[in-house]
């Protein structure tokens, strides 16, 4: 019988619980308009970049840095996170995040503007994991260059996959919900893949690349 998610769905939100880092970075976010990754979803990065030993990782959406926090806890201490945003503004503001956080300069490689100009200059095959978090209506052209980049057995994530709750809805057929509840489908039934879609923030649309 269905019950109510609604207080489980907290419960796992606040699970792995933020410190004063993740909690100045989403400070930040505010401030600047951005609309970073929920708790969960970014425990479930960090799970994720930690599982697959992602020593390089590709953000496409740096925001305020709150994701790119979570994605470098993850992953081994000579890893490298590549983090793509047309806004200067959000890289200034994750840099700070990064320092805070006590993290190498080496150790991150920030590039300011279009994702779409600077992802087919980035090497086939050679990403560990590729997180999805930028404009929705460029989400389909970033799932295709994301896969290009994934070596095999490499993670990709797409954030806010359930689109606050309106993908799961047969009747909201708005534009951005349409393309969102798409990409899972294309994802979902991509031969080159293997995915599932996780509850937790927004929606993570996970995949492992064949």
């Amino acid at each position: 019988m269905p019950t109510d998610k609604a207080q489980s769905w907290v419960y796992c939100e606040e699970f792995v619980p933020e410190d004063d880092v993740l909690r100045r970075a989403r400070e930040r976010a505010d401030q600047l308009g951005c609309t970073p990754v929920l708790p969960g979803t970014g425990a479930a990065l960090q799970v994720l970049a930690a599982a697959s030993r992602a020593r390089a990782v590709v953000e496409i959406g740096t925001g305020a840095g709150v994701s790119a926090l979570y994605l470098l806890r993850g992953m081994p201490a000579d890893g490298v996170l590549t983090t793509i945003d047309v806004e200067v503004e959000n890289q200034r503001a994750a840099k700070e995040a990064f320092a805070e956080e006590g993290v190498r300069p080496t150790r991150t490689r920030t590039i300011s503007g279009r994702a779409l100009d600077v992802l087919p200059r980035l090497t086939d095959g050679a990403y560990d994991l590729v997180l999805v978090d930028a404009d929705k209506e460029s989400y389909p052209a970033y799932v295709e260059q994301a896969v290009r980049l994934l070596r095999s057995g490499g993670v990709l994530a797409v954030d806010n996959a359930l689109w606050h709750d309106r993908v799961a809805d047969p009747a909201r057929r708005d534009e951005t919900t349409t393309v969102v509840r798409e990409v899972g489908r294309t994802v979902r039934d991509d031969a080159r893949l293997i995915s599932t879609l996780l509850p937790s923030g927004d929606g993570l649309l996970v995949a492992v690349r064949r």
